[in-house]
C-alpha cells in the first residue's frame, strides 16, 4: 500500500493565517475591552516565551564563537568594521527617508483636523530623562553586574561580557574546554526550545494584530493611509535597491536572502518585534556559511545599532510632520535634522519606544511642534511592522557582508542551503 503523505502548512503560512484571523477578530471586536485584554495577553505571552531564550542563546553562542576565534585583535577589527558598516547604512536610510518625504510632499495633503492625537506622555518623559549622546551609550556597554544586565534584557552589555569571557576561555586552553562543551549544550538546548515555542507563533500573531485592530479600528487609518503607503514603498526600495546593491558588491543576492529568511520576515512583520527572530536568524546565518563567531556578534549588536527601518521611518516622519504644519525647512535645517537624527538614534539605543523618543528629541531643533508626533503615534504599530522587516533583513545582510570581508564564509555551504529553498 502507498503511504499517504500528511499535508501541513509551513510556519510562514501558519503565521499569515494567524495574521488574517487576528485582523478579522479585531474588526469584529472593535473597542471590546475584554477581547483587547485577552488578545494582548496572548501576544505578550508569545513575545515573553521568545525573550526567555534570546539572551541564553546569544550568550552561549557568542562565548563559544569568540573562544574558538581566540584573537583579541581580530575581535576588535570585526567590532570596528561592524559599527562602520552600521553607521554607513543607517545614514543612507535617514537620507532616503528625508529625500522621498520631500519629493512626495504628502504631509501638505493631510488635514490636521481629521487626525486624532495619541497620548505620548510616556515618550516625552523618556526623551527628557534619557541622555542622547554616544558617550553614554558606549559607557552603558560595560556592565557593572552581568546578572542585572541579563535580568534587564540589556543586549549590548551581554555581548560585551560574552566577548571578554570567550577570550578568557581561549586564553586558558584545554582547561576551558569543559565550559565550552557545556555552553554548546546550552545553545543546542535553547535552539530546541525555540523550535517548540515557534509552534505557538500563529496564536501570538493573531493576538498581537487582533488587539491592534480592535484598538484602532480600520476607519482610523484613512487619514494617514498616504503616509503608511509612502513608508512601505520606501522600505521596499531600501531592501531591493540599497541592500540589493550592497549584497551584490560582496557576491550575494538579496532575493536569495529574502527566500531563506522569509518565515522570519513574516514573523517580524506580524509581531513587529525583531527579538523574536533572533534565535532563528543566528541559526540560519551559520547555515548560510557564516562562521558562528561572526553571526553571534553581528546580529545581536545589529539589534541596537543597525536599525535601518527605524532610520527610514524617522527620516520620513520628521519631514512629513513639518509639511503637515506647513513648515518649510531649508536645506541647512534639514542637514541639521540629519545630523541630530544620527546622534540621537545612537543615544537612544535600547530605549523603549526608541523611534518616538528619537523624533521627540529631534523635531524641536528646527521648530517643529512636538505635539505633531502625537498625530502619527496611532499608526506607529502598523508602520513598525514594516520597519521591523527592514531591520531583520538588514542584519542578515550585514552578517553575510562582515563574514565575507573577514574570510569567515563558506560559499559551498551557502549555495547548498540556498538551493534547498529553491527546490
Amino acid at each position: 500500500m502507498k503511504r499517504i503523505k500528511s499535508w501541513r502548512l509551513s510556519l510562514g503560512w501558519q503565521i499569515l493565517l494567524g495574521l488574517v484571523i487576528g485582523i478579522i477578530l479585531g474588526a469584529c471586536f472593535y473597542e471590546n475591552i475584554k477581547f483587547i485584554t485577552f488578545a494582548t495577553n496572548l501576544g505578550d505571552a508569545f513575545i515573553n516565551l521568545i525573550s526567555m531564550v534570546v539572551l541564553p542563546i546569544v550568550m552561549s553562542s557568542l562565548i563559544v564563537g569568540i573562544a574558538n576565534m581566540g584573537d583579541l585583535r581580530k575581535l576588535g577589527r570585526i567590532g570596528v568594521k561592524t559599527l562602520i558598516y552600521f553607521e554607513i547604512l543607517s545614514t543612507i536610510a535617514f537620507i532616503i527617508g528625508m529625500v522621498i518625504s520631500n519629493l512626495a510632499h504628502l504631509g501638505s495633503m493631510v488635514d490636521l483636523n481629521q487626525l486624532t492625537k495619541t497620548d505620548i506622555s510616556t515618550y516625552l518623559k523618556t526623551a527628557k530623562t534619557t541622555h542622547a549622546n554616544l558617550g553614554s551609550v558606549l559607557m552603558s556597554i560595560i556592565p557593572t553586574n552581568i546578572f542585572a544586565s541579563l535580568g534587564n534584557n540589556d543586549m549590548l552589555p551581554v555581548v560585551f561580557f560574552s566577548s571578554i569571557f570567550g577570550l578568557g576561555l581561549a586564553s586558558i586552553g584545554e582547561k576551558g574546554q569543559v565550559v565550552i562543551d557545556f555552553l554548546n549544550a546550552v545553545s543546542a538546548t535553547m535552539f530546541k526550545i525555540t523550535g517548540w515555542v515557534m509552534h505557538v507563533a500563529p496564536f501570538g500573531v493573531a493576538g498581537l494584530i487582533g488587539a491592534t485592530v480592535a484598538k484602532l479600528g480600520l476607519a482610523s487609518l484613512k487619514p494617514l493611509s498616504l503616509f503608511i503607503l509612502m513608508a512601505y514603498a520606501t522600505m521596499i526600495f531600501f531592501i531591493l535597491v540599497i541592500l540589493g546593491i550592497t549584497s551584490r558588491l560582496f557576491g550575494f543576492k538579496i532575493t536569495e536572502q529574502l527566500l531563506v529568511v522569509k518565515d522570519e520576515l513574516i514573523l517580524a512583520f506580524t509581531t513587529a518585534s525583531s527579538e523574536v527572530t533572533l534565535p532563528r536568524l543566528m541559526d540560519k546565518s551559520v547555515k548560510l556559511g557564516v562562521d558562528q563567531s561572526i553571526g553571534a556578534f553581528v546580529i545581536p549588536t545589529g539589534y541596537t545599532f543597525n536599525l535601518d527601518g527605524s532610520a527610514i521611518y524617522q527620516g520620513l516622519a520628521v519631514i512629513f510632520v513639518a509639511q503637515a504644519y506647513h513648515i518649510n525647512l531649508s536645506l541647512s535645517q534639514q542637514l541639521t535634522l540629519l545630523f541630530v537624527l544620527m546622534l540621537t538614534s545612537k543615544g537612544m539605543a535600547g530605549t523603549p519606544g526608541a523611534s518616538f523618543v528619537v523624533l521627540l528629541a529631534t523635531v524641536g531643533t528646527v521648530g517643529i511642534p512636538t505635539s505633531g508626533i502625537a498625530l502619527i503615534a496611532g499608526i506607529d504599530r502598523l508602520v513598525d511592522m514594516g520597519r521591523t522587516v527592514v531591520n531583520v533583513i538588514g542584519n542578515m545582510t550585514a552578517t553575510l557582508v562582515i563574514g565575507k570581508s573577514e574570510n569567515e564564509f563558506n560559499q559551498e555551504t551557502h549555495d547548498r542551503y540556498v538551493a534547498s529553498f529553491k527546490k
